[in-house]
């Protein structure tokens, strides 16, 4: 087993080794995210993961964002590699990531760590494969819904970060564990656009295991037209705009839009526009319109002082809203619909009320595009919300922005 190198923590909540550390230049861009939204179900002891990523575009090279937001203690990684995915568990090929030039890390739990650069060639829409050895025993934190199954070797199997065969992954898991982000280094892109909100975001609905969210399929949208811009997923299921609504589980508390802002949207690279997605579960848990209008309002603004275009969906039909809800969600679309710019707040519309509302019910959506629950929309659904996106809108929606690497 290889020898734990351990980096120093020094007072600090938060552990974080700088992107731009990993890499000189203005290329790099995040071309794949999934935000954490709480722990394992299980501990992990002495046991190799293996992440599976979906590029929306690709590079000369990776990097590689591991979190332990949500850990319930240190977590130690031995060793981390990189790798384009053969299917299932295997790999074509496999880089080692290092962290500040070392081979192993530890990270605080509440903490994160990019890797250093790696010079790895991938493609757009392509799947990569992220494996890191875990010492010792933790429940990591994850993102619940990966709609795809990651892979892990059994307890106490030791590193296996380093097999081209995924024989050694016996178990899998649909949640993606520690791995949040993928950078690729490209010189041709320009920017990066982040659809962030809940479940609609998240890609419930779409078939497990195909990249076919709506977000994925603007991405070969965008690939397919050429147009220089990453995507990267910021969905949480259950998950709100306002901090706090009367039927809120506990489940999501501290994961509204102003809480994840930071950590799931402002630290990626190259983040030039988000589409907002948000509101649907706010009316669920009974937020009034106002609750819901002011936490839209400080959150684009948040994101236009760092200088992100910001593109609203009104929220979306739901035939469980109540008489309240509904009117609610008529003030929520005239806001976000006045001058087409949420009343000077926002840069823009994608009203994809109008592309899944059914006309002859306008509280519910299209039968066609139902994925049987009457809140997600189905596969054709998720197709027509990713062909209703202007790519040219995004393209325009400026210069690359703060968060480069």
């Amino acid at each position: 087993m290889r020898r734990t190198v351990l980096l120093a923590v020094v007072s600090a909540a938060v552990f974080s080794l700088a992107p731009g550390a990993a890499g000189a230049g203005h290329a790099w861009f995040t071309s794949w995210a999934q935000s954490q939204d709480g722990r394992a179900d299980t501990a992990v002891t002495g046991r190799s993961l293996r992440m599976i990523t979906h590029l929306s575009q690709g590079g000369d090279a990776v990097r590689v964002r591991f979190q332990n937001t949500f850990g319930s203690g240190p977590l130690t990684i031995g060793h981390a590699t990189a790798g384009p995915s053969a299917g299932g568990a295997a790999v074509s090929s496999l880089r080692d990531l290092t962290f500040a030039g070392r081979p192993a890390v530890t990270i605080p739990a509440g903490g994160e760590v990019w890797s250093d650069e790696a010079r790895l060639v991938t493609r757009p829409d392509s799947d990569l494969a992220v494996s890191m050895s875990v010492e010792g025993t933790v429940v990591p934190g994850r993102h619940g819904v990966a709609l795809r199954d990651n892979y892990l070797t059994p307890p106490d199997s030791g590193d296996h970060t380093a097999d081209v065969s995924g024989d050694a992954f016996t178990a899998t898991v649909g949640s993606t564990y520690v791995v949040s982000a993928v950078d690729v280094h490209n010189v041709a892109l320009r920017g990066v656009v982040v659809p962030f909100g809940s479940s609609v975001v998240d890609g419930i609905g779409s078939t497990p295991g195909a990249n076919r969210r709506w977000a994925d399929d603007l991405a070969r949208r965008i690939v397919a037209a050429s147009a220089p811009l990453a995507v990267a997923n910021a969905g949480v299921s259950g998950t709100t705009s306002a901090r706090s609504c009367p039927g809120m589980p506990p489940s999501v508390a501290g994961l509204d839009a102003a809480s994840r802002l930071d950590r799931d949207v402002l630290a990626l690279h190259g983040v030039t526009a988000v589409i907002y997605y948000y509101g649907t579960n706010d009316l669920a848990y009974g937020c009034d319109a106002a609750t819901i209008l002011d936490s839209y309002r400080a959150v684009f603004a948040r994101l236009r002082a760092a200088g992100v275009s910001v593109f609203v969906t009104p929220s979306t039909p739901r035939p469980g809203y109540g008489d309240q809800a509904n009117l609610a969600r008529h003030e929520i679309a005239l806001f976000v619909k006045r001058w087409n710019t949420c009343g000077g707040t926002c840069s823009g519309v994608v009203d994809f009320d109008t592309v899944l509302a059914d006309p002859l019910k306008p509280n519910s959506i299209l039968p066609a595009y139902d994925n049987g629950d009457g809140i997600h929309a189905n596969a054709a659904g998720q197709q027509a919300l990713a062909d209703f996106v202007s790519v040219p809108m995004l393209t325009r929606s400026g210069q690359v922005g703060h968060t480069m690497g």
